[in-house]
């Protein structure tokens, strides 16, 4: 799509204006997370001392507790612009709005034909006042590059879509914009584990579509193509690990743990039968193994009796004692965890989940700002704070208006083929995210890319409840249908 005057002029503005809000946080809310000082260690000791690793008792130590994606991106700011992470945060807000033009164009190709230009412009305002990713320029964490990634891939997933579908058929461009796509998410899964998801959500969809004898040869050639180019950018990270660690590691681990260390996760299946909120990861799950576990951090969600309060009491007792949290005492919780669920299966495996996915969709999104994100009471929190409940407020509506867009557009454009693997995505992350042992709403941001575009969809143009098929072009609409065998 070439860029028409009008189109030109909203796209220096949107960026102009995004680039001030990214300034903005990047001054006024610079945030450290834990990760962050872990993530620099990893960039500093790979170009200082040619190891991916950290020191563990004075000792340099290599290690796989996190992909490498992300310190490299550090790595390549710091080798240009100076280890500052002034540079990085910089760095970060001016690739968020290359985002923002991806999505724009995301945008685009969903919407029908005659208001790409409209849609394109919805995006990119939408994209670049979102303060919900704007914000994380300011931390150095994995969120803005992964959204740039999934962003890119996406784009890319959309052109593999519409070549397949085309009448006149280019097996060779079909393989080749297969291919590209899954090395974007091979290289994504080098900054977030999650992103192969996306393969995932067009793999179900395209097995739908060609379930037919037929197709069989193109789905699995396009299966195929994606699959090679996602285990490219991984294969070395695989050969590092095996030659230095004595393993083949494709993925980061899951509880980012250095290989023999244990992990309670008797314990947190327990959690997983009521965390449904993020704090708990600070005042319980981040603290097993580093601080003592106090009874009045859990809700009472957490118990179903007096006496099951009272073992856990008696185990946390044990725990204080010197903060190990030992196979024995795991083993415990696991017992509790697998009795809670025989007791109440729906709440473990449908409740929970459900309430973990609305407090990740739903929150006000204020995490890495200076505010509480609590509402309730209402009377009380206006008489505590004004601001700290304008703010809250403010943004969780806006998060609602988000969502709440990005639904209205995903059912004016239903009739797009692209649509049902975009919404696939967005459930599949959604359900997986919702079995971490935490509750962290920023893993959804990598969902963005796909919501801020459908909700540009829902922007452009008249106030048709419906943009029908025919309203795409050629190649998007007229679909080949291979002749029945």
């Amino acid at each position: 799509m070439g860029l028409s005057p009008r189109l030109r002029k909203h796209l220096v503005a949107a960026l102009l204006a995004g680039l001030a809000l990214r300034l903005f946080f990047v001054w006024h809310f610079p945030f450290v997370a834990g990760d962050t000082k872990f993530y620099e260690e990893l960039a500093r000791n790979w170009v200082d001392h040619g190891v991916y690793g950290v020191f563990i008792h004075g000792t340099l130590t290599p290690t796989d507790m996190r992909a490498p994606g992300y310190p490299a991106f550090l790595v390549a700011v710091y080798s240009v612009a100076g280890r500052t992470p002034l540079a990085a945060r910089v760095t970060q807000a001016l690739l968020d709005l290359v985002t923002c033009a991806l999505i724009a164009a995301i945008a685009a190709r969903i919407a029908p034909a005659s208001r790409r230009t409209s849609a394109a412009m919805a995006a990119l305002w939408l994209a670049a006042l979102c303060p919900f990713t704007a914000d994380y320029s300011a931390a150095l964490l994995t969120e803005v590059l992964a959204i740039f990634l999934t962003a890119l891939a996406v784009l890319f997933l959309l052109r593999a879509d519409e070549a397949a579908a085309s009448l006149d058929r280019n097996p060779a461009r079909e393989a080749k914009t297969w291919f590209c796509s899954g090395l974007l998410i091979g290289l994504g899964t080098l900054v977030r584990p999650e992103t192969p998801l996306l393969l995932a959500a067009i793999g179900l969809v395209l097995c739908a579509r060609w379930r037919r004898r037929a197709d069989w040869a193109r789905l699995a050639l396009a299966v195929l193509w994606m699959a090679a180019g996602m285990l490219l950018p991984m294969a070395p990270w695989a050969a590092r690990n095996a030659h230095t660690l004595g393993r083949v590691q494709f993925l980061a681990p899951r509880y980012a743990e250095t290989f023999g260390d244990f992990v309670p996760e008797g314990f947190y299946a327990w959690t997983k039968t009521w965390q449904v909120r993020f704090r708990d990861a600070y005042q319980v799950i981040w603290k097993v193994g580093k601080e003592p576990l106090r009874m009045e951090a859990f809700p009472a969600a957490a118990f179903d009796s007096e006496s099951e309060r009272a073992r856990v009491a008696a185990w946390l007792a044990q725990y204080n004692q010197d903060g190990r949290m030992t196979p024995a005492l795991d083993a415990r919780f696991a017992r509790l965890a697998r009795e809670r669920t025989a007791r109440h299966p729906w709440r473990t495996r449908l409740w929970v989940p459900l309430e973990r996915a609305a407090v990740m969709w739903f929150t006000p999104r204020i995490e890495l700002l200076p505010y509480s994100g609590r509402l309730w009471p209402p009377a009380q929190r206006w008489h505590d704070n004004h601001a700290d409940f304008l703010v809250t407020a403010g943004f969780g509506l806006l998060n609602v208006g988000y969502f709440s867009l990005s639904l209205w557009g995903a059912w004016r454009c239903r009739a797009h083929p692209a649509v049902a693997w975009l919404a696939t995505y967005l459930l599949l992350r959604t359900a997986v995210l919702t079995q971490m042992q935490t509750v962290e709403p920023r893993y959804v941001l990598e969902c963005f890319p796909v919501v801020l575009a459908l909700g540009a969809a829902a922007l452009a143009g008249t106030s048709d409840d419906v943009f029908p098929l025919e309203d795409w072009n050629t190649v998007e609409s007229k679909r080949h249908v291979p002749a029945r065998s």
